[in-house]
């Protein structure tokens, strides 16, 4: 049985996919999203074989979020969109496979044979991933958005997750601090807290050879030994 998860922001476009899906005996379709977010949410929670995925979607498109779900977790990527063949070369070979819209059933059991055999590997996206972020994907109190790199003052994990803190919201991200580290310009200050040096506006040196951040809107986050000395050098501190 091959697991299968729909992200698509237009419920028409879900509802044929599934169908067409449903009618496969080997095939389950796991979960359905609407938006990026809860898509790469699902992704972690669920880990399913292979993620239908449609690219033009608001605030976070396929694209960008296939570059941010975790290696570990990585399902194959199949991308489903509008755009002609043409237009689909520039991420062609980041993909397991493509599929037009609307979808020619066709051209998904060759795409699901393709999935049934292993022919194919799991996609690397090596372009996608290796760029930079500029927002991060968070949830917080029954809604979702994305908060600019700039508004972070830092983030830290804690029992429920990866914690991502602004001077004025806080929200819950399934990036790992490893990736939010590779992927923005957050500093690493302790094993559970990154910071964001645009934000720091004093240390705080301890007699036990630590240190605590103090944030410009006042909070106040832990620098480890560890980690004090890579701190004062990237801030240029003797």
């Amino acid at each position: 049985m091959l697991s299968a998860l729909i992200i698509d922001d237009e419920a028409p476009s879900r509802d044929e996919l599934r169908a067409l899906l449903a009618a496969e005996p080997d095939i389950e379709v796991v979960g359905e999203c609407a938006n990026a977010i809860e898509g790469l949410a699902a992704i972690h929670r669920l880990r399913p074989q292979v993620v239908f995925l449609d690219i033009q979607m608001p605030r976070l498109s396929g694209l960008e979020m296939a570059g941010l779900i975790d290696p570990v977790a990585m399902p194959h990527i199949v991308f489903v969109t509008a755009h002609d063949e043409h237009a689909l070369k520039a991420f062609e070979e980041h993909a397991t496979d493509y599929l037009l819209k609307p979808i020619d059933p066709q051209r998904l059991a060759k795409t699901l044979n393709w999935l049934r055999t292993g022919a194919c590997p799991p996609s690397q996206l090596p372009l996608v991933a290796s760029s930079m972020l500029r927002q991060i994907p968070c949830i917080g109190r029954a809604r979702i958005f994305l908060l600019g790199l700039t508004e972070v003052e830092y983030a830290y994990t804690d029992l429920s997750g990866v914690q991502v803190v602004s001077a004025e919201r806080q929200g819950t991200t399934d990036l790992t601090l490893k990736i939010l580290q590779e992927r923005t310009p957050l500093l690493r200050c302790h094993r559970q807290y990154l910071v964001n040096t645009d934000q720091i506006a004093e240390i705080e040196l301890l007699d036990n050879g630590a240190a605590e951040i103090l944030t410009r809107s006042g909070k106040r986050v832990p620098v480890s030994r560890r980690y004090l000395r890579e701190m004062k050098d990237r801030l240029l501190i003797g």
